[in-house]
């Protein structure tokens, strides 16, 4: 039995190069999604106020969200013959997303915090489905799914400001 792991480069219909620069920008995607719920999480277990308990359970709801649409992304990237790195390592190393503070956060800054995080994440994302837009239309329309969901779940926590 062979332990070594079979070829990347197997998608006849993509030219090698364009599913490299594919690859890049669903690595970059799902770097975002991925740090966003463990934000979500970070915020779940530290919020406080008024409205702790439906805020609790929209943290809840946008980080199963979030993973699913990452799971989505990196599936996409394998399926093209790019191996995605979820690792921590590597989510700390290039997300571009804003921290969190430590410790307890007040519900009303937790709102704002997402506001802010997630008009910044869909914006990247945008931009990267605009690059493979020509190149690849069933990844682009994946990213027009993840950025329409992503645009709900901003407009259904930016409304509680």
């Amino acid at each position: 039995m062979s332990t070594k792991a079979p070829s990347l480069d197997h998608h006849p219909t993509l030219r090698h190069a364009d599913r490299e620069a594919i690859g890049a920008e669903l690595q970059g995607v799902l770097v975002e999604l991925t740090d966003l719920s463990l934000l979500g999480k970070q915020a779940h277990w530290n919020l406080f106020g008024p409205n702790f308990r439906a805020l609790h359970l929209q943290l809840d709801e946008l980080v199963d969200a979030w993973r699913t649409a990452a799971d989505e992304v990196a599936e996409r990237a394998i399926a093209l013959g790019h191996p995605p790195d979820g690792r921590a390592q590597t989510i700390a190393e290039r997300t571009e997303l804003e921290p969190l503070p430590a410790g307890p956060i007040a519900d009303h800054e937790v709102v704002t915090a997402f506001t802010e995080r997630m008009t910044d994440a869909i914006g990247r994302i945008r931009t990267r489905m605009d690059r493979i837009e020509n190149v690849d239309a069933v990844t682009a329309d994946l990213l027009h799914g993840v950025v329409m969901g992503l645009e709900k779940q901003l407009w259904m926590i930016r409304v509680q400001v």
